[in-house]
């Protein structure tokens, strides 16, 4: 049997479930013992990923396809740290209030690293840690939260389909369609997956 390919992505996302203390929100947050999350199942979760080239980002003919492919006519780029972001203390409380979007968050981190949280099927705390050439899109209606490292930095590349609209949905914001179309598409139909294996074990 040979080694299993590492994934490339894990050089620049990595993925696991968060302990409960309430240390410093910058910390990693790791369970004792450490639990990882495969980018496998975050994409069962509907959060999906890509290692890329963040030096070339302005050349990258595969950003420049995953923008086609998936209609991300708009770009800007978002710096979060104390010297950059206006009212830095207050924006980095909002980010990490538990909310929801009602179309795909999408970043990529050009510089530094940051961590995004979203939660599992049975509301279990996920931290997706994306360094420098890391891609994620989190899709509409999962709640999540974002916050920085202890590095406190992040440049990041927002894309959005058509015109941007940032408007966070601070939880419970159940009953919006968003909401509704993600429980549905990846919330149910996961625990479905799951009752059929148990059935049979």
């Amino acid at each position: 049997m040979g080694v299993p390919e590492k994934d490339p992505r894990e050089e620049v996302i990595q993925a696991w479930y968060m302990d409960d203390s309430n240390e410093d929100q910058r910390l990693p947050h790791h369970k004792n013992p450490k639990e990882y999350v495969s980018l496998d199942q975050l994409a069962e979760l509907g959060v999906l990923s890509w290692k890329l080239d963040a030096d070339n980002y302005e050349t990258d003919e595969e950003l420049k396809k995953i923008r086609e492919d998936r209609g991300y006519s708009y770009m800007d780029f978002c710096e979060v740290c104390p010297e950059k972001l206006p009212n830095y203390e207050e924006k980095i409380k909002n980010f990490f209030e538990e909310h929801l979007h009602t179309d795909e968050e999408i970043r990529y981190c050009v510089a530094g690293s940051g961590y995004f949280d979203v939660r599992d099927r049975d509301e279990k705390w996920i931290r997706v840690w994306v360094k420098k050439g890391g891609m994620i899109v989190l899709p509409a209606g999962i709640y999540h939260r974002f916050t920085l490292d202890t590095d406190n930095y992040i440049k990041a590349m927002r894309l959005f389909v058509g015109d941007p609209i940032w408007t966070p949905f601070n939880r419970p914001h159940d009953h919006l369609p968003a909401r509704k179309a993600y429980v549905e598409n990846f919330v149910e139909k996961g625990s479905e997956n799951q009752t059929t294996v148990d059935a049979t074990a």
